[in-house]
């Protein structure tokens, strides 16, 4: 019979035992959960992984895509014209125009200088830019400023606008078609500058045609431009005529096509998406 001491003895080795056998049942009980928690942190994780992933997939899938290229900005366009400006002194008729040679650059085109003595200060030009975008009639007015009309006659008559593009769109600020560059550049001109006919009463907006120029004074050549809606402007560009309700028309289509303001200088204007190009000028002097 197993004395008193052997029983504690073997009671103490039991209980051991015990105390053993449930600590690695809790060591095991944890491992477990921490492998499910790792397993279900995996699951949950490749999920969003499959999720986002898909869905980075569709977007990218989307930004190739040309249908889904940003859309071109809405453009606002005032309906109301501006008023035509008018000299305060009419004036003398006629007068001369002082037409020089450029030379900063080779002509774009070879063609003769206008006639620069007795050219008219009084009434208007009726002039049509064919175009491939459509026609632009044009009014063009002695009386403000007559030697960019004789310039534009005669570089008209000449074919000098046959075969050009407009090269410079603005939707924005500045709403404007600038044309009359057969480099398609801002840079090109007919190899003459003309003097500047502006004055100080001179507001730009639409309707209203002018000449470009360069910011040295009587730097006009053959670039011009249009202006369809709000131009904030210095009265430094001569007014030399208005565009018609049809013009305006064309110009509307053209400006909510858009610009591709990349290829411009970096002000936001840029070649018109839809293409600019005349094929021809017709003069009824």
């Amino acid at each position: 019979m197993p004395t008193n001491q052997q029983r504690r003895e073997a009671a103490k080795r039991k209980l051991e035992r015990q105390i053993v056998r449930r600590a690695e049942k809790a060591k095991r009980r944890k491992i477990v959960g921490s492998v499910a928690v790792v397993g279900v942190v995996a699951i949950v994780a490749g999920a969003v992984w499959w999720i986002v992933s898909s869905n980075s997939g569709d977007d990218a899938a989307s930004d190739a895509s040309p249908s889904s290229a940003p859309p071109t900005p809405e453009v606002t366009i005032p309906t109301e014209r501006a008023p035509m400006p008018k000299r305060p002194t009419p004036l003398a008729n006629p007068v001369a125009c002082d037409y020089k040679d450029d030379a900063s650059k080779q002509a774009s085109k070879k063609v003769n200088k206008p006639e620069g003595k007795d050219v008219s200060s009084n009434g208007t030009v009726n002039v049509v830019l064919k175009s491939t975008a459509g026609d632009i009639p044009l009014t063009l007015d002695r009386a403000l400023a007559p030697c960019a009309v004789q310039s534009f006659i005669s570089l008209s008559q000449q074919g000098y606008f046959n075969d050009t593009k407009c090269h410079r769109l603005g939707t924005t600020g500045l709403q404007m078609l600038q044309c009359g560059d057969p480099e398609a550049s801002g840079m090109g001109g007919p190899g003459y500058t003309m003097p500047d006919e502006a004055f100080k009463e001179i507001k730009y907006g639409r309707g209203i045609l002018a000449m470009a120029k360069t910011q040295q004074p009587n730097s006009g050549g053959s670039q011009f431009f249009m202006v369809y809606g709000e131009a904030e402007l210095p009265a430094d560009y001569s007014v030399f005529g208005s565009i018609s309700d049809e013009g305006l028309k064309v110009l509307d289509k053209v400006a909510k096509a858009g610009a591709n303001a990349q290829a411009g200088n970096g002000d936001g204007t840029g070649p018109p998406n839809t293409e600019v190009k005349f094929t021809g000028v017709t003069v009824n002097a």
